[in-house]
Parts: C-alpha cells; sequence; structure tokens
C-alpha cells in the first residue's frame, strides 16, 4: 500500500480509537510501574534503581502506544513490537500494509561499527582511565553504553525488522547531520520520543495553547521523567535534567545551524547526567558489568 494510503487508514483508525484511548487500562501502568519501583525498590543499589526505574516507564509508554494502536495489529506483531522492538511509532510497526523502507547501502556494517565502537569504550577506555578520574570514566562509560544500544543494538533491530518487510525506522538518523535545534530533537535524536511527545502532548495540547507552548510543555516533560530516572537513583542533582531539556524546548525554534546546534545540545549535556549521577550510578555499574 502507497504511504499516503496508509496515512488515510491510520488516521482512520486514529479516530475510531478515540473513544478508548483515554481508558485508565492504557495509561494507568505508567503511574503504578514507576511508583512501585520506588515503594519497593527502596533497598536497590542506585545503578539498580536507576535501571528498575528506566525499564518500568519504558514498559508503561510502550504499553500505551501499543493500546492506541491495538486494532490494526494481529497476536504475533503485537507481541514482536512489545518486546523486540524499542521504537514507539506502533501504528507503523503493527500494520501488514505499510511496506518497509529500504536498508540503506552501509547501514549494517555502520551499526556493526557502532556496537563494537561502544564495546570498545566500555570495555577498554574506561578501564584505561585512572582511578582518579572517576567522572571521565563514568562519561566514557556513558558514550559506550550509548553507542552499544542506540547506535548499535537497535539499528540492527531495525534492519533486521525492516528485511523482514515491518516499518520499524531507525531511532537514530544522524543526529549530528541537524541544522536546527528542533531538527536534532524532532527528527534525528531518539526518535521514539519524539513520537511520544508528539502523539500525547504536543497534538492534544496544540490547539489549546498553539504549537511552541505545547513543545516546551513535551520538553518539560521530558526532563522530569529523566529526572525521575536520574537523579532520584543519583539521590541529588534534582532539577539539572529538566532545567536541560527545557532549554532545548525553548531553543527548538531559535537560531539554525550545525555548529549552533551541536553546541547547545552537548556543552550543557552536564545538566543532564550530572556528575552525581555519574559518580553515584555509572561508576557502579560499571564496577557491576566489569568495565571499571
Amino acid at each position: 500500500m502507497s504511504r499516503p494510503g496508509v496515512a488515510l487508514e491510520l488516521a482512520s483508525a486514529s479516530r475510531s480509537r478515540a473513544s478508548t484511548a483515554g481508558r485508565p487500562v492504557g495509561w494507568l501502568p505508567l503511574l503504578v510501574l514507576p511508583a512501585g519501583v520506588l515503594v519497593f525498590g527502596r533497598q536497590l543499589a542506585p545503578w539498580a534503581l536507576m535501571w528498575a526505574l528506566s525499564i518500568a516507564i519504558y514498559a508503561a509508554l510502550k504499553w500505551m502506544s501499543w493500546w492506541r494502536a491495538r486494532v490494526t495489529a494481529s497476536r504475533g506483531r503485537s507481541l514482536a513490537y512489545l518486546v523486540a522492538w524499542p521504537g514507539m511509532d506502533a501504528p507503523s510497526f503493527l500494520n501488514p500494509r505499510l511496506r518497509a523502507a529500504n536498508v540503506s547501502r552501509g547501514e549494517l556494517g555502520r551499526a556493526v561499527a557502532a556496537t563494537v565502537l561502544g564495546v570498545m569504550l566500555l570495555y577498554v577506555a574506561a578501564r584505561l582511565i585512572p582511578m582518579t578520574l572517576p567522572l571521565l570514566a563514568g562519561w566514557t562509560g556513558l558514550f559506550g553504553l550509548i553507542f552499544v544500544l542506540h547506535f548499535g543494538s537497535f539499528r540492527l533491530l531495525s534492519i533486521w525488522w525492516r528485511r523482514l518487510g515491518i516499518e520499524a525506522a531507525p531511532l537514530m538518523q544522524a543526529p549530528i547531520a541537524a541544522k536546527s535545534v528542533g531538527e536534532f530533537w524532532g527528527a534525528r535524536w531518539n526518535t521514539a520520543f519524539h513520537v511520544l511527545a508528539r502523539d500525547y502532548v504536543v497534538q492534544p495540547l496544540r490547539r489549546r495553547i498553539g504549537t511552541p507552548a505545547s513543545t516546551l510543555v513535551a520538553f518539560v516533560a521530558s526532563g522530569l521523567v529523566h529526572d525521575l530516572v536520574i537523579s532520584v537513583p543519583a539521590g541529588a542533582g534534582y532539577g539539572l535534567p529538566t532545567a536541560y531539556f527545557s532549554l532545548q524546548g525553548g531553543l527548538g525554534r531559535g537560531i539554525r545551524g550545525r555548529l549552533f546546534t551541536i553546541a547547545v545540545t552537548s556543552l550543557p549535556a552536564f545538566w543532564l547526567f550530572h556528575p552525581a549521577f555519574v559518580l553515584n550510578v555509572v561508576v557502579p555499574f560499571l564496577r557491576v558489568v566489569a568495565a571499571r
């Protein structure tokens, strides 16, 4: 089926789901699962609490995205979406009539290279850094995890699903090539977040408060989620991740330019992955996985 045809079909399905999308069974896990981790996971090590919160929030958001699009899906494809694909664009993944985008030339090699680079950062570079420089070791380990997961393993999954004919667009779309902050967050960096922000925050609020304000609300919401996952396990740095994403939301329609985009997304990153998180959560986790 052509993409315009699929778009019309998805729009029709969306209207038919409108009466059920807001039922508690769709969004209640987003309240229950993180709350359960906070209540029953108080004795966990900070790194374990971070992963538990991350998994709980991810599972809840995954369920929410599937719940709205489930009417188009078979059981098998629903199970694949829920447990074997980290993206959040459920209507595209679940629709059997949507033709998968081609795997570009060299894409497999780049995904393998990113995975290898991530492993080298984790198990070679981080280990070589002196014990007197734990912040540098932690940041190196973080970059390793990002390359292993987001640029490596998740891209390999995308390639696999698309070769099977299922539309699973890569979550990372060459973010370094972004020419504006809006393009960076909206089309290139972790597009799973963009899908969620668009469907659950921006579109519902746009008619009431306009696109700029609703976009800013989405970024603040993302900051609060990151505070929960980052600052709560670290026991410090509260508000810094929210400040980071609030800044990005405010600059989303600002100055254009690749260098400007790189600067405003990377230089304040110490607000996002602040020292308390790196020292109290990341470095102990690196020791657990024998990367330190």
